[in-house]
């Protein structure tokens, strides 16, 4: 049985609009995809309702990519008391 790679990726360290190469086959993986074609969304991760990260699966290769660095309850704006 083939194993499938496992990735992780800092959105922070992403340039442009967002678009990045999956890391393993090449295949352009973009956030304004929501076709589901290059990409599928296995899991959301959340914290207090905040999006922690994202594990995506490339279904050219099926390689599993992790999306890390979105914002966190420490790092947004905190309304004064």
């Amino acid at each position: 049985m083939k194993q499938r790679s496992i990735f992780k990726i800092d959105i922070t360290k992403i340039e442009g609009a967002g678009d990045f190469p999956c890391p393993n086959c090449g295949v352009i993986i973009s956030p304004d995809d929501e076709t589901e074609t290059v990409y599928t969304i296995i899991e959301t991760k959340t914290k207090n309702d905040v999006l922690q990260g994202l594990i995506l699966q490339c279904n050219k290769c099926k390689s599993k990519i992790h999306l890390v660095g979105f914002l966190t309850v420490q790092n947004q704006t905190k309304i004064p008391s």
